[in-house]
């Protein structure tokens, strides 16, 4: 058994959570933009696009984030192409975020009133310019509570990425538990630097959202 000083534990934790908060921002700013795409797609009037984006909301959504992980890491390399355990984390928390964004955003964007889309065709605007001018920008009113919300989420998920390998603040707690064999203490760390780092977020979220109410009445 290795002899660490709490102040030896914390600061490996707090270097490791440097990771957990790059994975987080990587994924949900990729994400997002896939989740951009998606969402052009499902509110499009054409029937197949909207299939294919409802098709890959539920396989992603209907599935374990550890299973998607798993899937990742070790189905890749059967088929030739070798993965790190950054890349596969990197990649299945992106398609996990878009796949939740995309649901998110699409629920924002149908609680704009149907008459801004009847104003905007009464205009002669097409369905593209409906959205870009009238309908999006009241959606993303709507939607920014519920985005930083889901960061939360995002935080929350890399930890499962350590079951592959990944070194993040899960990963090294477990680690260093294994060489210190104090469980309790470390744990706690942990825990209380996740919870550093999703509170804020989360009472941002619900500060935003108490502004949305009162601007609504």
């Amino acid at each position: 058994m290795i002899e660490f000083t709490l102040w030896d534990i914390a600061r490996n934790l707090i270097f490791a959570a440097r990771w957990t908060v790059l994975l987080s921002l990587i994924a949900f700013v990729g994400g997002g933009a896939a989740g951009l795409v998606l969402l052009a797609m499902r509110v499009s009037p054409v029937a197949w696009r909207r299939r294919v984006v409802v098709l890959y909301v539920e396989l992603f959504q209907g599935t374990p984030l550890l299973m998607q992980l798993f899937l990742t890491f070790f189905g890749l390399p059967l088929v030739g192409i070798d993965v790190s355990p950054w890349f596969a984390a990197t990649i299945t928390l992106t398609l996990y975020t878009s796949a939740y964004l995309v649901d998110i955003w699409r629920g924002c964007v149908e609680a704009v009133p149907r008459g801004q889309w009847a104003a905007g065709a009464s205009l002669g605007m097409t369905h593209g310019q409906q959205l870009r001018y009238i309908v999006w920008p009241q959606a993303l009113k709507i939607a920014v509570a519920p985005t930083v919300g889901f960061l939360v989420q995002v935080v929350k998920s890399t930890a499962l990425t350590s079951i592959i390998g990944f070194v993040e603040l899960t990963k090294t707690g477990t680690m260093i538990t294994n060489a210190a064999f104090r469980p309790f203490p470390i744990y706690g760390m942990v825990a209380l630097i996740y919870f550093a780092m999703c509170f804020p977020l989360t009472w941002f979220a619900r500060s935003l959202e108490r502004r949305q109410r009162v601007a609504q009445r």
